[in-house]
């Protein structure tokens, strides 16, 4: 699927929510608590606040820009087509060069960029497609890295040292409420289905659906096309919260994979922002039609307003 949360930290997120649900040994169709359930989601909004305040998190992103082929240079100078911030950057940092779907790094002389913990000059680097994730290029607070999207090719500009980090005041929920844990069934198309999702930053992207969740709110039948990332099934949604308490471009969930009989336990207390409501910089997925929901669903993150 496209590498709409390819960042490392977010990443994470699959194995958090493995964890989670092993620790409160709940297997989906058994029953919790609201005891219960309330710890779980207090854990579970803990691990997200770390994800998200990380020093490599959303709320870093600073800056996004699509490369040009041939050479492109990044620095604090106006001449620069990839800009970064004075404060953190010299003149020149170094320069970008892509040839088709490569893209190649060299560090301006006398400029300090580091690889994991070696000092490198110039490097091959791989996208956010790779399977071992993006080269990151650390100087001083700053990281920079290749995203894909389409036949596009952007660099990502983090800074640990972002406002939007170090002035974040926090997130805020709907009550938790065990009834938005339901009951659902996995239906398993003959042939995934794939269609073009369309993105608030870059290019659309195609997706692919394995199945489709079906379950009942309030005595209405409703369903979810859902994709499968890692360990888990990842749904993208929108409702009726959208714009008003909610981000207005929908939410997004993970649940995890069907048991032998096609049950799976969806929490819309575990429903999520899009990083796009922390920053213009990152490209966040519309959810396809057939995934906005005719109610409310007073379950989960709010939006953030800033």
């Amino acid at each position: 699927m496209p590498r709409y949360r390819s960042d490392v930290a977010t990443r994470l997120i699959r194995k958090t929510s493995t964890l989670l649900l092993l620790g409160s040994m709940i297997a989906c169709g058994q029953e919790i608590t609201p005891e219960e359930h309330t710890r779980e989601i207090e854990e579970w909004r803990k691990a997200r606040l770390t994800r998200l305040t990380r020093e490599d998190g959303w709320l870093t992103l600073i800056g996004l820009e699509w490369l040009e082929e041939g050479d492109n240079t990044c620095g604090s100078g106006k001449h620069n087509k990839i800009l970064l911030p004075a404060e953190r950057s010299p003149e020149i940092l170094g320069t970008f060069t892509r040839r088709a779907n490569t893209v190649d790094f060299r560090a301006h002389e006398g400029v300090e960029i580091k690889v994991n913990d070696s000092t490198i000059t110039a490097l091959k680097l791989n996208n956010d497609d790779h399977a071992d994730g993006p080269t990151i290029l650390r100087h001083g607070t700053l990281r920079l890295y290749v995203i894909k999207r389409g036949d596009q090719l952007g660099i990502r500009i983090k800074d640990s040292m972002s406002k939007t980090r170090t002035e974040f005041a926090g997130l805020e929920y709907f009550p938790i409420d065990v009834r938005w844990r339901v009951k659902a069934r996995f239906t398993k198309f003959e042939t995934p289905r794939t269609m073009e999702i369309l993105s608030l930053t870059g290019p659309p992207a195609e997706q692919a659906f394995p199945g489709v969740l079906t379950f009942t709110i309030d005595g209405k039948e409703l369903s979810l096309l859902a994709s499968i990332e890692g360990e888990d099934l990842f749904l993208m949604f929108g409702d009726e919260t959208n714009g008003i308490e909610t981000y207005g471009a929908g939410r997004q969930l993970y649940a995890p994979l069907p048991d032998e009989s096609g049950i799976v336990m969806v929490d819309f207390n575990k429903a999520y922002n899009w990083p796009c409501v922390f920053t213009e910089f990152a490209t966040c997925p519309l959810p396809p039609k057939e995934n906005i929901l005719p109610i409310r669903v007073e379950a989960g993150e709010l939006a953030q307003h800033h």
